[in-house]
């Protein structure tokens, strides 16, 4: 699982990676909550230590493991894990407002940025979705243009339809 390189990131983290319908998973996990899960059980835009322990152990971990894998066998529509989110107060206000976007539903980037109270700032709420360091956790997925096209996801495109279609919000074209 590799790292965001020269991080300055000192406190324990544990990782693990888990498998699911889209691909691997990489898990990070701090004392506090899920810091992090990696697209391809590698890619996030999160500063993480080089130094991470292996974790599969780790109870936040395990938690995780198991509400991802309802997720992906359509048995769970909502996360119950502690998060660990850093970033700036506007970024984390940002993403936990992704949690009150409903399974099966999408957003607009206005409106989430509405939502919290921000109308103004749709390109920034588009950015810090740009860094949410727990998606689908957090779903950043939910989240479409204006005009209701998908645009913008860390994952790529395809992975952003496949997690909308899993969800019913998205019919197979």
């Amino acid at each position: 699982m590799a790292a965001y390189k020269g991080s300055n990131v000192s406190d324990p983290h544990w990782r693990a990676t888990v498998g699911s319908p889209i691909g691997e998973l990489g898990l990070v996990a701090t004392g506090k909550g899920l810091r992090a899960v990696l697209w391809r059980g590698e890619i996030t835009s999160a500063r993480l230590p080089e130094n991470m322990v292996e974790g599969a152990g780790h109870s936040v971990l395990q938690r995780a493991a198991r509400q991802l894998a309802e997720y992906f066998a359509s048995k769970r529509t909502s996360f119950d894990l502690p998060l660990d989110l850093r970033g700036t107060p506007f970024q984390v206000a940002v993403w936990r407002s992704l949690a009150a976007v409903p399974y099966g539903r999408t957003v607009s980037y206005s409106q989430q940025a509405a939502a919290i109270g921000r109308p103004t700032a749709v390109r920034a709420v588009g950015q810090a979705n740009g860094r949410n360091p727990v998606p689908v956790v957090l779903p950043c997925h939910r989240v479409l243009g204006a005009n209701g096209s998908l645009t913008g996801f860390g994952g790529g495109l395809d992975l952003k339809s496949e997690l909308l279609r899993r969800e019913g919000a998205l019919q197979a074209s």
